[in-house]
């Protein structure tokens, strides 16, 4: 499939996990990619690797205008540095409060206003938040992780009325619990990693976790010309978590 020949690409959190699959994918596609990272070196082959740092706004504009010079121009924005968090509201400190939602949302707003002056020079632009099931379900112990989520959610939307006739795309994916270093790294922390991984493959529908290339896929559709006409939607990548209501086995 070729659909992405001819155009540019930029990924954050693109060194590793769904970022990485991204931008890989979009390559296989025919798209010209640079990853933005606070730790490129890692990245390799087609791809255009820059160090940025999201929470430091001079920073992801060096990044960006070093990122676009190398392409030549940008089409796609592919949005998705962000962090985790564990713990109801009494679990995290302010500091920690503000630390998330500076990544995970002011990250988005800073990596997207230093590439619009781009983006309205293209034919073709798009970009796609990376959000999560937890903006639209209510998860257990994720209350900052959440929160963050469903400002993106809401920040998608937002941008996608204020955009459009600028003919700028603006959608996000809501994947569910993704296999992913960062959910490698809780598994390895919790007290039994093989209990604790099986309790989340139950929690979704499919009975697994949701695969970075999976989330890859629909973020590559939402952001290719195929998908021209969608603007300001969010699709879930989640197996069935949000939407589905099964009866247990057996009844």
């Amino acid at each position: 499939m070729s659909d992405f020949e001819g155009l540019t690409a930029l990924v954050t959190g693109g060194g590793s996990g769904i970022g990485r699959a991204t931008a890989e994918l979009l390559a296989e596609r025919g798209a010209r990619v640079a990853v933005l990272d606070l730790d490129p070196s890692g990245v390799a082959g087609p791809l255009l690797g820059h160090r940025a740092d999201v929470t430091d706004d001079d920073s992801v504009r060096r990044a960006v205008a070093a990122a676009v010079a190398d392409l030549g121009g940008l089409d796609v924005l592919v949005n998705n540095a962000g962090v985790g968090a564990q713990g109801t509201v009494e679990d995290n400190e302010d500091a920690e409060w503000h630390r998330v939602l500076d990544v995970n949302v002011v990250g988005m707003v800073r990596t997207a206003r230093a590439v619009l002056p781009h983006l309205r020079r293209s034919s073709h632009a798009a970009i796609v938040n990376t959000c999560s099931v937890a903006a639209t379900a209510g998860l257990p112990q994720r209350a900052l992780y959440s929160a963050t989520k469903g400002a993106v959610y809401s920040l998608t939307l937002a941008m996608a009325a204020d955009h459009v006739r600028e003919g700028i795309r603006v959608n996000c994916v809501n994947p569910g619990t993704a296999d992913t270093p960062w959910v490698g790294r809780l598994l390895d922390a919790a007290d039994d990693p093989a209990a604790e991984r099986a309790a989340l493959e139950a929690r979704q529908p499919t009975g697994r976790l949701v695969g970075a290339d999976e989330v890859a896929g629909a973020i590559a559709y939402l952001a290719s010309p195929l998908s021209g006409a969608t603007t300001g939607t969010s699709l879930a990548v989640d197996g069935g978590m949000q939407g589905l209501r099964l009866r247990p086995v057996g009844r």
